[in-house]
């Protein structure tokens, strides 16, 4: 999986690439480009109302009367091993979404909580990377030539590194009481920036032969202000599209690592978890397979969709991979 999600970075970064050049458009131009497109508003949708739900759990929790931690163990039949009683998984209208087998925990509210600790690590560990991955791309092309070779291997070597063979060993050696989603950011962050400091590396070299570059540094502008006034603002785009397409990896990332069970560790919930706790019951009670499972394909497909719409949003130029929500015209050519 490592390498399979290694290549997935690879190939964002060079499907944003090409963009950095071109000129980026207004905040009102950009958001009409997006709001064209049907599938942008969709995957958009979803991941608000994910967000919503995942910030307004205690509220839900409440309303339902439940809570993820509670066990139930009149709710689960222990002579058949802890499978719950009732159809679908133990579905009521106090569980609204059935219990989970062999604890009789409320499902809904564990999925509830299980969003939060899903968004926030893929949200975090994202920042991480880009915050680092944009430092070293810019120190690389604005430095001379040796420090432009040592990152640059240095960035080579963080792309080439087993990433889940290396987090596995970190959670593991961690002393227990480290909060779990925090060191999830950390070690997810810091272990994936090598692909965000090549795509701006590549980028920042590209942007500094260009005339106003070249102008600014001729004035005498520190390397930081060259930095902050010409290359920032032109590096926007790609970053922040190659940003999008990190959220979903980062999701897929924190639920291999709790399914293997050195991520999230329980009571606390995540999607992640639930798949490796549900691998044993997926034949007596598979609702509680589907639903985490269902949850994360369509968490990633809209980060997906919303990604590729941001990167053609800010280059049009730039074709649709998924051709997905797109305006066609009466002779069937994309609008």
């Amino acid at each position: 999986m490592s390498t399979a999600v290694t290549t997935q970075q690879e190939t964002g970064a060079d499907a944003v690439a090409a963009p950095a050049s071109a000129p980026a458009p207004g905040a009102g131009q950009f958001l009409r480009r997006l709001r064209a497109r049907k599938g942008a508003l969709v995957g958009a949708g979803v991941l608000g109302l994910l967000v919503v739900l995942a910030l307004a759990a205690p509220l839900l929790a409440a309303l339902e009367g439940q809570d993820p931690t509670t066990y139930h163990d009149a709710l689960v039949d222990s002579a058949r091993g802890g499978v719950p009683l009732g159809d679908f998984g133990g579905i009521s209208a106090d569980h609204w979404l059935g219990v989970e087998p062999g604890t009789g925990r409320d499902l809904f509210t564990r999925l509830l909580y299980g969003a939060r600790v899903s968004l926030l690590v893929a949200v975090g560990a994202t920042l991480v990377q880009v915050l680092v991955g944009v430092t070293v791309g810019l120190t690389a092309a604005l430095g001379n030539r040796v420090v432009d070779t040592v990152l640059s291997h240095v960035s080579d070597v963080m792309v080439a590194l087993p990433m889940l063979i290396f987090a596995i060993g970190l959670t593991a050696v961690v002393p227990q009481d480290f909060p779990r989603p925090l060191l999830l950011v950390l070690v997810i962050g810091l272990l994936n920036w090598g692909a965000t400091a090549r795509l701006v590396r590549a980028q920042a070299t590209t942007l500094n032969k260009l005339d106003h570059v070249a102008a600014a540094r001729l004035t005498g502008a520190s390397p930081l202000r060259v930095a902050r006034r010409e290359l920032l603002p032109a590096l926007a785009a790609p970053v922040l599209t190659y940003a999008a397409i990190l959220v979903p990896v980062n999701i897929v990332y924190e639920a291999s690592l709790s399914f293997l069970g050195v991520g999230v560790r329980p009571p606390t919930p995540s999607w992640g978890q639930m798949l490796s706790s549900a691998t044993t019951w997926f034949q007596a009670d598979p609702a509680y397979v589907l639903l985490p499972a269902l949850m994360l394909f369509v968490t990633v497909l809209s980060c997906t969709v919303l990604g590729d719409a941001v990167r053609t949003a800010l280059d049009p130029r730039e074709a649709s991979r998924l051709h997905i929500g797109r305006r066609t015209g009466r002779k069937g050519g994309a609008a």
